[in-house]
C-alpha cells in the first residue's frame, strides 16, 4: 500500500517536534565519525525509575554488568497479583544504535504504555551505543540480558511467566531484536521461552538502494545520509552495508531455516524510507517458512510511536496486544 499523499498528514506540534529532532540529529553527527552527545542530551531527557505505581505501572533498574553499563529497566503492572501469569516483553529501544537509553523519557513513556496496555512485564534493555562501541557489542548485550534473566529468574516479579516471552523493538532496536532472536534460537535458553517477535519499523539496509530510500530521501528524520552515517558507525572498519548486521536478507545473511525462530509481526509506515527493506524482511521470513504478519500504516513516518496523539500509536498497541494473545494461546 502506498502513502495516500506526497507528505505525511501530521499535527503541527508533531511536525515541529520532528523537524527540531531532525535538525539536531544532523548537527550532532560529525564528519569524522564521532557524535556530539553533549548537544544531543539537551533534548534527551531522562526519567528515573519509580517503584511507586504511576498510572498503573511501577519500575526499577537492575545492573547486569557495571563494567559495560549493561542494565535494564523493569516495568510491572501495579494491578497484577502475585498469582497472575503475565507475559514478559524484552524491549530494545531505537536510536540508530547511537542515541537514547532505557531511561530516556521517550522510551520510559513508551514502555510504560506497553506495560499498562498489554498487561505485561516489560524488560527495557540498555545496551552500548555507537560509535564508541561497534558491532557486535549491542547484540552481545541483548543476548546477555536474556541469559542473565534466564539464570536469575528471581529478579522478575512473581507474576512474570517466562514461558510466554516476547522480543520487541523499534528501528535499530527491531534490528537488534532480530539478531537476538537468531542467537537464542541457535544457542538455546533454559527457562525462557520466546514465543513472538514484535518488529516496529526495523532498521535494515544494504548496498543496493531501494525505491523507498530514493523517493523518500527528504522525509522527516531518515535520509540516505542519516542511514549511511549510522551504519558506518556500527560496522567493523572496512565493512559495507551488505554486512550480516545490516542486510539480514543479503549475501552474508544468517539463515533461519530450521531454527526455532519466533512468530513475527512487522510494522511499516508509508513515509519511512526503510519501508522496502522492512517488506523484504517480512517476505524473507515467509520464504524461510516462519510465521509472519505485515501491518502497514500509510500515513506513518519513521518513529511515529514517539507521539501518543497520532492514531497509529493506539493502533500499534492494540494490534501488538492481539498478536501477543494469539501467540500465548498456542503455549502449552
Amino acid at each position: 500500500m502506498k502513502a495516500t499523499t506526497s507528505k505525511p498528514n501530521l499535527p503541527w506540534k508533531v511536525r515541529l517536534s520532528v523537524s527540531l529532532l531532525t535538525i539536531l540529529w544532523n548537527i550532532c553527527r560529525r564528519s569524522n565519525g564521532t557524535f556530539n552527545r553533549r548537544l544531543f542530551s539537551v533534548t534527551d531527557r531522562k526519567a528515573a525509575a519509580n517503584p511507586a505505581p504511576v498510572d498503573g505501572v511501577s519500575s526499577s533498574d537492575m545492573t547486569v554488568s557495571a563494567d559495560r553499563n549493561l542494565w535494564f529497566r523493569l516495568y510491572t503492572p501495579s494491578s497484577s497479583s502475585s498469582s497472575a501469569s503475565l507475559p514478559v516483553v524484552f524491549y530494545f529501544h531505537g536510536g540508530a544504535f547511537t542515541v537514547f537509553s532505557a531511561d530516556s523519557i521517550t522510551y520510559d513513556s513508551l514502555c510504560r504504555l506497553f506495560c499498562r496496555s498489554l498487561n505485561a512485564v516489560v524488560v527495557s534493555v540498555n545496551y552500548r551505543l555507537t560509535p564508541e562501541h561497534r558491532y557486535p557489542a549491542q547484540y552481545d548485550d541483548g543476548v546477555d540480558v536474556l541469559k542473565f534473566i534466564d539464570q536469575n529468574g528471581g529478579v522478575l516479579p512473581c507474576s512474570a511467566d517466562v514461558s510466554k516471552c516476547f522480543l520487541a523493538g523499534d528501528s535499530a532496536g527491531a534490528n537488534l531484536a532480530h539478531h537476538v532472536a537468531v542467537r537464542v534460537s541457535k544457542e538455546g535458553l533454559g527457562t525462557i521461552n520466546v514465543v513472538g517477535l514484535v518488529s516496529i519499523q526495523p532498521a535494515f539496509g544494504g548496498e543496493k538502494r531501494t525505491q523507498s530510500e530514493i523517493e523518500m530521501n527528504r522525509v522527516p528524520i531518515i535520509s540516505l545520509g542519516f542511514t549511511d552515517w549510522h551504519w558506518k558507525a556500527l560496522l567493523p572498519h572496512g565493512s559495507n552495508r551488505d554486512h550480516e548486521a545490516v542486510n539480514v536478507i543479503g549475501p552474508n545473511a544468517v539463515g533461519i531455516v530450521g531454527l526455532d525462530y519466533p512468530s513475527t509481526i512487522v510494522f511499516t509506515g508509508g513515509f519511512d524510507p526503510l519501508r522496502d527493506w522492512q517488506r523484504m524482511y517480512y517476505e524473507w521470513l515467509r520464504k524461510s517458512e516462519k510465521e509472519a504478519q505485515l501491518i502497514d500504516y500509510p500515513n506513518a513516518i519513521h518513529a511515529f510511536y514517539f507521539y501518543p496523539e497520532l492514531p497509529e500509536t493506539s493502533l500499534l498497541v492494540s494490534q501488538v496486544k492481539e498478536f501477543m494473545s494469539k501467540q500465548m494461546s498456542n503455549v502449552n
